[in-house]
């Protein structure tokens, strides 16, 4: 019995690129909710909030976001109605950082880059846009 020892290595190399491309890929994204969850965290203990812990914990984290932007909490639960629901959560984020970042000082315009989440192509660069503008907002002396 002949036995393929070449396409056995390729199937190896292939599967251990996957892994490590998966493994860079949680590690990026771990990266980005740290970074994100620390500059909300500071963003509402600026603003005074109580619970400013809450940015730490997921859909918790959005929940804040609304208080901070003067709704209520209970607005995360529009994230149960699929599509119609998340689009009305992602338009209250929008509303909500755009009064957070007024009330820091900040226009409240530069919070729009998150519509530019849903555009194909357009999403990677939203969120680095994002990170630095919510990295000012968060850390810069006004």
């Amino acid at each position: 019995m002949v036995y393929d020892y070449l396409g056995n290595i390729e199937m190896v190399a292939l599967w251990t690129a996957f892994l490590a491309l998966g493994a860079l890929m949680v590690a990026v994204c771990l990266a980005a909710y740290a970074y994100f969850a620390m500059a909300f965290m500071t963003i509402a203990q600026k603003l005074k909030y109580k619970r400013a812990w809450l940015a730490w914990i997921p859909f918790a984290n959005i929940a804040m976001i609304f208080q901070l932007g003067g709704f209520h909490w209970a607005w995360i639960f529009l994230l149960l109605i699929p599509i119609a629901g998340w689009i009305a959560v992602l338009a209250l984020v929008i509303v909500s950082g755009w009064k957070i970042f007024e009330k820091r000082r900040y226009p409240g315009w530069l919070n729009i880059t998150l519509v530019f989440l849903v555009v194909p192509g357009l999403s990677l660069f939203a969120v680095i846009a994002y990170a630095i503008i919510v990295g000012f907002v968060a850390w810069k002396k006004n």
